[in-house]
């Protein structure tokens, strides 16, 4: 092999050092795939301690990420420091140096999605983000090239191991949300900080990806309803199984004719469904292609080494492109943009929490604002007694607009005898 490859990392994290035991322990098995040597030439971080803990010799460490993505003789920069800065700034400057870039941000891809992929199509370089979703999971490069012959109809994740591991426990163990947050923050399944999780943010950022590069269209932050975890109880999961189904935080992205749905929220999905199935910190992305028809993908999410394998995944691709004096651009746009529709316009089935008085005539003041605004009801569960004289009612409705929907519960919750917010969960059939 007379040609190598020189790769430059920037930050040293959990999924930093793994790539770096990665390109150690499996140097020859990706050495002979790519068919050239492979060289870790520069390591930047802060802590460079931690760098010499790892094996790396002074000469390939600096503070200075300047240093990496400047270095003439480096051929691929990986960023994975995380945020928006300074890593955006670090990502552009590798580009516009002509370096291929490797990123597992999915906060900044989602933000600046426009910038980078704009950068990197006027300087023709490369850029792989294989880790910003799914982990160690082949998703990204599945959509990409795999699937390049489909029109993706529709795409629905479990795509945050941290809000998947929370629901289950509360599934199984019969916990309310709040001792199940601080289990899982005290097993590292959540960070200090959980609001990103817990709050569908994470999973926003990933089904902007997704959708952007299933659709050819970058879908912004602020065109995706989101909503988390938070307010979902025990008694929720169990009232879904005895309906039939299963509770999970999805990230939908869907084309509709001339329109995008793209949202995040709980949904109920139905139990015989493999989404159901998917238990824990995995995560599962549940693809429909216009002529593969259904497909799952299922696997780790996060962790040092499944998203260490994602990144150097990448890093072997751009590579075999750098030797072959080729360049495969990560995205194109298509040619007409689709309007993605608020969640108002969506139209489904719900599942509904009101927290009322024990007294006669309840059910039918409810049932009537209900019907006033075009929600017929399917089911209805009267739970045992609350606190203060207040009970769970449980309703399933049929299908019915996400405005309409609003509109009834704004009415319902001003009422003298509603005590708290009522809770809707949308169902998807899948």
């Amino acid at each position: 092999m007379s040609k190598t490859i020189n790769i430059g990392l920037i930050g040293l994290g959990t999924v930093g050092g793994g790539v770096v035991s990665v390109l150690r322990d499996n140097l020859n098995l990706i050495e002979a795939r790519i068919e050239a040597l492979v060289r870790l030439k520069k390591v930047c971080d802060l802590d460079l301690d931690r760098a010499r803990k790892l094996g790396l010799n002074s000469e390939q460490l600096t503070a200075r990420a300047e240093e990496v993505v400047t270095d003439p003789e480096i051929d691929i920069v990986i960023e994975l420091i995380g945020g928006y800065e300074p890593a955006r700034t670090f990502i552009l400057e590798a580009i516009r140096h002509g370096k291929q870039v490797v990123t597992a941000n999915k906060a900044l891809l989602a933000k600046y999605w426009g910038e980078v992929m704009s950068a990197a199509a006027e300087y023709r370089v490369g850029l792989g983000f294989e880790a910003s979703v799914g982990g160690g999971i082949p998703l990204l490069s599945s959509i990409r090239t795999g699937l390049a012959a489909n029109r993706i109809e529709s795409i629905f994740g479990i795509i945050n191991g941290t809000c998947n591991y929370i629901l289950t426990v509360m599934e199984s163990q019969g916990k309310e949300f709040n001792e199940v947050l601080a289990e899982a923050q005290a097993e590292g399944y959540a960070e200090a900080d959980p609001s990103f999780d817990i709050e569908g943010i994470d999973t926003a950022h990933k089904i902007i990806i997704l959708a952007s590069l299933a659709f050819g269209q970058w879908v912004k932050m602020e065109e995706v309803y989101t909503e988390g975890i938070i307010r979902l109880t025990r008694a929720d999961i169990t009232c879904a199984k005895e309906f039939g189904y299963t509770l999970k935080l999805l990230g939908i992205a869907r084309e509709e004719k001339s329109e995008l749905d793209v949202r995040v929220h709980p949904v109920l999905i139905p139990n015989h469904h493999p989404l159901a199935a998917v238990d824990g910190v995995y995560n599962a992305v549940y693809c429909q292609g216009s002529l593969t028809g259904p497909l799952l993908f299922y696997g780790q999410g996060a962790g040092r080494f499944p998203t260490a394998s994602a990144v150097v995944a990448d890093c072997i691709a751009l590579a075999r492109d750098l030797l072959a004096g080729q360049v495969r651009l990560p995205w194109r746009p298509g040619d007409k943009p689709k309007i993605v529709k608020g969640i108002k316009s969506a139209k489904t089935r719900y599942y509904i929490r009101f927290s009322a008085l024990d007294q006669p005539g309840v059910l039918a003041e409810i049932s009537g604002i209900l019907g006033r605004h075009r929600i017929s009801i399917a089911s209805v569960i009267q739970k045992e007694r609350g606190t203060k004289d207040s009970v769970p009612v449980i309703m399933l409705t049929h299908e019915a607009l996400e405005k309409d929907m609003q509109a009834a519960l704004s009415q319902i919750d001003q009422l003298p005898v509603i005590k708290d917010k009522s809770l809707i969960i949308r169902i998807e059939e899948l």
